[in-house]
C-alpha cells in the first residue's frame, strides 16, 4: 500500500487504538543540563518529582535504553523512556469535575470536552479524567469496556477539544460501537495547520503504526501500519496558516495529527508532531466540531455542533 493524496471527501470514523504503557520523550538542545526529575515533571505534571525519583530507583526510567541516577542531567538528543509498572489494583472513583453536557437522555451523553482533560484513566492519569467526572454526574454507564473505561465508545486526545458520545448502558454501547465499525458515525474536525495547502479538498490515504523508536508516538508506516484515511477541505487561508475541516474514514490514534504532519502541514501548536515555534496555545489547534449518529433507541439520526473554544478562536483573531 502506498501513501497517497487524492481529491475526494467523506464523513466516517471508527474506534481508535489503545494507549501504550510506555511514555517516551526526546530532549532538545534547550533542555541540556536540567535535572531529569524536574524535566520529566514538566512533561507529565501528573507525576510528582518524588514519584519520578522512585521510578528511577526501581529502574522504570531509562535514558538511551540505560538506567540512570535521579540526579542525571539531560543531554541533547537523549531518549527518555518511562516504563510504567503494572498496577495490581486501581480504584476509579467519582470526582466533582464540571462537564459541558450538550445532550443527555437515558441512553447516551454527548459531552463537549475541554482542553487538557484525558478521556479515560490510564497509566499516569488516574484522576481528573472524563470518566471520573461522568461517574460523579451519573451512576449508570455501560460496562462493556471494563472498570477503567465505563461508557467510553471512542476518544479524542487530551489537548484536542470538542464532541464525543458516551454510552449509559450496554444496549447503547453495542449500537454505537457497531456504527463506528460500519463507518456511519459523522465526525468532523476543524484544525489550524502550518502552511498554505494548495488543494481545496483532498484525501490522505497512508497507514499508521506506532513509531519504531519513539514508542509513545505514531507514524506513517507503509509496511506495518493499519489502514488510515483522512479527508480534508480548506476553509480559509490566514497568513501562513490554513484553517481546514477534516473528516475521519478511520480512527487511528493521533490520526489527523500524524497525517497532516506527513503531508507537510502539521497542526499548529502540536507539541509532538508539529513545529517547535508555533501559535501560543496549550496543545494542538484541533477541535471535534460536528458529531452525528443514529440514536440507539429511537433510530433517529441526531447531529451536534460545537463552536471553537475561546483559546482557539483567540489565536485566529490574533492572526487575522
Amino acid at each position: 500500500m502506498n501513501p497517497e493524496v487524492n481529491l475526494s471527501n467523506d464523513l466516517e470514523g471508527i474506534l481508535e487504538d489503545e494507549i501504550s504503557n510506555i511514555e517516551q520523550f526526546v530532549a532538545e538542545e534547550d533542555d541540556t543540563g536540567e535535572r531529569i526529575d524536574k524535566w520529566l515533571h514538566t512533561k507529565n505534571d501528573s507525576l510528582s518529582r518524588s514519584q519520578i525519583q522512585s521510578l528511577i530507583i526501581d529502574g522504570h526510567i531509562l535514558v538511551n535504553d540505560s538506567p540512570i541516577k535521579s540526579n542525571y542531567k539531560i543531554k541533547n538528543h537523549d531518549v527518555i523512556t518511562i516504563e510504567y509498572p503494572e498496577l495490581q489494583e486501581v480504584t476509579i472513583g467519582p470526582e466533582d469535575i464540571p462537564l459541558n453536557i450538550v445532550f443527555e437522555d437515558q441512553d447516551v451523553i454527548v459531552v463537549n470536552k475541554s482542553r487538557g482533560m484525558v478521556v479515560h484513566p490510564a497509566q499516569g492519569h488516574y484522576h481528573g479524567t472524563l470518566v471520573n467526572a461522568l461517574l460523579f454526574h451519573c451512576k449508570d454507564l455501560s460496562g462493556i469496556n471494563g472498570e477503567l473505561r465505563p461508557g467510553i465508545v471512542h476518544r479524542i486526545d487530551k489537548d484536542t477539544t470538542g464532541l464525543l458520545v458516551v454510552a449509559k448502558n450496554d444496549m447503547a454501547h453495542r449500537s454505537l460501537s457497531e456504527q463506528f465499525k460500519q463507518h456511519s458515525i459523522i465526525r468532523k474536525y476543524v484544525a489550524l495547520v502550518h502552511g498554505l495547502i494548495p488543494n481545496k479538498e483532498g484525501t490522505i490515504d497512508a497507514p499508521i503504526a506506532r513509531h519504531k523508536t519513539l514508542r509513545k508516538n505514531m507514524a506513517v508506516d507503509v509496511t506495518n501500519g493499519k489502514h488510515a484515511v483522512t479527508h480534508f477541505k480548506v476553509l480559509e487561508y490566514i497568513q501562513d496558516f490554513t484553517l481546514v475541516e477534516l473528516s475521519l474514514e478511520t480512527g487511528r490514534t493521533h490520526q489527523i495529527r500524524v497525517h497532516m504532519a506527513y503531508i507537510g502541514y502539521p497542526v499548529a501548536g502540536d507539541p509532538v508532531y508539529g513545529f517547535r515555534k508555533s501559535v501560543k496555545l496549550r496543545g494542538q489547534a484541533l477541535h471535534a466540531k460536528i458529531l452525528g449518529f443514529i440514536h440507539p433507541r429511537t433510530g433517529e439520526t441526531i447531529t451536534f455542533t460545537s463552536e471553537l473554544p475561546d483559546d482557539f478562536q483567540e489565536v485566529l483573531n490574533l492572526l487575522k
